[in-house]
């Protein structure tokens, strides 16, 4: 059909009205989906990928590339959109799968899933989060590598995100950050349409979230209609401008702009328009074809056309990593090894031995442990949510990451464990740098959602979680973490690492570094643990890497039961196996630091380190849910099915029966000893 009378013929107009018929038909093509927001974000997102966004579809992973999240994933047809038009290597067909059973455009943007999609979001705030931690990455290698006439990071982070994302706490919590550390070169643009799923904005929120960020320190804009291209344009001219602080773009849009009945209707955010009403917004905007996925190819070439000029860009910044290996050869080897994720070749020569370390908290091998990874790994950096004394995760010598100490390694996150793991996720999708983060064990909830997205996404980033049992005492229940190490242990991916001593500890951070296909997370106590004898004749710590392994043998000649422990429960199994041998009951250690590992041992090793019929009991100081995976239906598990108390560790550890002696007990009387 021909354009509509009135309607705009530019082909900046028909290169917008393509998003908005996509985005309409791929939701109702799946009869899922949300196709209102992308509509009102369609203008800005022609500008700022048309104008602004330095990124070359032909090289999706290119090092210095911008940075672009959609943070309001329920609006992925607009990403997806872009990513199709400007010539990424997604396809009309994949449109058309849209949400569909192994198609390259799921229901929300998922990092490795589709190229050119920057990190995975849906669940509001995170993608935002991330993207400080992006900016706060970029920052640090271009302080690291960059040098005069030599400028090979440079390269700016965008989000466009929603109302939701605005409402979740995180954003707060990662805006303060970006605030805080100036970060010049990070802008979000906030989908003002006043509309979420149950209806206005106004049912649950009158805040002023231009007045709230420039609280936070940020450089604020408004553009009063999304619809304005020249408005937009020059909004973000000023964003680029800024350098000193981030900047909040607030973007006042209709939702479902172009629909003559649904504009501006809760509606249209999570549901179909329907086939009536998307003919009727056809012929509104003017859009040359009534047929399902039509896109006019001048507008195809449009896009494509303008998406060439960053491939240039590209080209020209080879050229000047060239110059760098000529001028600076040490310095762009290291960096070229770090954009490629890998660590130092020598990296764990500078681990320490610990084989004779007095008995001391696992969280103290830790911090010595991470200060030899820290001497041989100079992109490894990262710190605390305030617990950096507690958790032993300040790298000595390091300095303060700051807006004026760009190169520091020690970050303070602050009280603001949600940020934290987001933004450690925003470092790792970055690339060129190796983030952790430390915080008592019970805070992990506050980070789980940041976790479980790490895990989806497979990023190697390390938790360091201390206090990680009742055994942290007096802080009393509200502090001792119980059901923490069985619901992270039940996320697909997440690397679980609970050493006993301090060799194990080593072994642990060795794990956690080799691991590359997924987080990981090493459970670390506060109270004092025995050392484990290492000496000639005893079991390795290597065998941590097997996720369990038999610690000490029964003696004699009889094995009447196998112990099962991880972490400070070691100890205790030792001595209740002494106090066995004395009976004249044979039982044999296996300290089981990690499930994930031990799990992946082909079925054989695990009926070597755990006979089959034998009595298998497990303790540990936490929950027992899981542990009939690896004590059978026969088995026992000793733990903590309530919650902590608060009293000396010791106390509490008798009160609950976390003793070699009731181990001890345990075991004779199921064996009716």
């Amino acid at each position: 059909m021909p354009l509509a009378a009135g309607a705009s013929t530019t082909i900046e107009q028909l290169a917008i009205d393509t998003i908005k018929v996509l985005a309409m038909d791929a939701v109702q093509e799946a009869n899922s989906g949300h196709p209102g927001t992308p509509m009102a974000l369609a203008p800005a997102g022609y500008v700022l990928w048309t104008r602004h966004l330095r990124h070359n579809p032909r090289d999706p992973g290119w090092i210095d590339r911008d940075r672009f999240v959609l943070s309001a994933g329920h609006a992925s047809m607009l990403i997806y959109s872009l990513l199709y038009l400007t010539g990424y290597d997604l396809s009309l067909d994949d449109i058309r799968r849209f949400r569909q059973w192994g198609s390259r455009t799921p229901g929300h943007p998922e990092y490795g899933h589709t190229p050119g999609v920057e990190t995975t979001t849906g669940p509001l705030g995170q993608g935002v989060a991330n993207t400080v931690g992006m900016a706060l990455a970029e920052r640090w290698l271009a302080h690291r590598y960059n040098r005069p006439g030599h400028e090979i990071v440079n390269h700016r982070t965008w989000a466009i995100c929603s109302d939701g994302d605005l409402m979740e706490g995180i954003s707060h919590e990662a805006a303060e950050i970006a605030g805080h550390q100036k970060l010049g070169k990070l802008t979000w643009i906030f989908d003002d349409n006043r509309i979420t799923i149950e209806g206005a904005t106004d049912l649950a929120t009158a805040t002023d979230q231009r007045r709230r960020f420039e609280g936070y320190g940020w450089h604020t804009l408004t553009v009063q209609d999304g619809t304005d291209l020249e408005a937009i344009d020059a909004a973000l001219e000023a964003a680029k401008a800024e350098t000193e602080r981030p900047t909040l773009i607030v973007l006042t849009t209709t939702i479902a702009e172009g629909s003559p009945n649904m504009a501006g209707t809760a509606a249209t955010h999570g549901a179909p328009l329907g086939a009536p009403e998307i003919e009727a917004t056809r012929r509104n905007i003017g859009y040359p074809s009534l047929e399902p996925f039509h896109v006019e190819p001048a507008a195809v070439e449009h896009w494509r056309r303008s998406a060439g000029t960053w491939a240039d860009a590209q080209e020209e910044w080879e050229r000047r990593l060239e110059a760098y290996r000529a001028a600076c050869p040490v310095l762009a080897a290291d960096f070229e090894a770090a954009a490629a994720g890998k660590l130092p070749a020598d990296w764990e020569n500078t681990l320490p031995d610990l084989t004779n370390a007095p008995p001391t908290a696992t969280r103290n091998h830790s911090g010595k442990v991470l200060q030899g990874a820290a001497a041989a790994i100079p992109n490894l950096l990262g710190g605390s949510a305030d617990l950096g004394g507690s958790n032993k995760t300040d790298i000595a010598g390091g300095g303060d990451l700051a807006a004026n100490n760009p190169g520091g390694r020690i970050i303070h996150f602050g009280v603001r464990e949600h940020a934290m793991g987001a933004l450690m996720n925003g470092m790792a999708l970055h690339g060129g740098v190796h983030p952790f983060g430390g915080t008592f064990l019970i805070f992990s909830d506050y980070m789980r959602p940041a976790i479980r997205l790490a895990a989806l996404m497979g990023l190697p980033v390390i938790y360091v979680f201390t206090h990680d049992s009742i055994g942290l005492g007096e802080d009393g229940p509200t502090h001792q973490p119980v059901e923490q190490l069985a619901a992270l242990r039940a996320i697909p991916g997440l690397l679980d690492l609970r050493p006993g001593d301090g060799p194990e500890t080593v072994e642990a951070w060795r794990a956690a570094l080799r691991y590359r296909e997924g987080p990981s997370f090493l459970s670390l106590t506060r109270q004092t643990v025995p050392a484990i004898g290492r000496g000639p004749g005893n079991p390795s710590a290597h065998g941590l890497h097997r996720g369990g392994y038999v610690l000490r043998e029964s003696p004699g000649d009889s094995m009447d039961a196998v112990i099962i422990a991880s972490g400070s429960e070691v100890g205790v199994a030792l001595a209740a196996r002494k106090g066995l041998a004395e009976e004249g009951i044979g039982a044999r250690v296996v300290s089981m630091p990690s499930w994930r590992l031990f799990a992946a041992q082909p079925p054989d090793y695990h009926g070597q380190v755990l006979p089959p019929d034998v009595l298998k009991v497990s303790v540990e100081a936490g929950s027992t849910m899981g542990w009939e995976r690896w004590v059978g239906s026969d088995g026992i598990s000793i733990g903590v099915d309530r919650f902590g108390a608060s009293a000396p560790w010791q106390e509490v550890y008798t009160q609950y029966g976390i003793t070699a002696e009731a181990v001890r007990n345990t075991v004779r009387e199921a064996l009716a000893v």
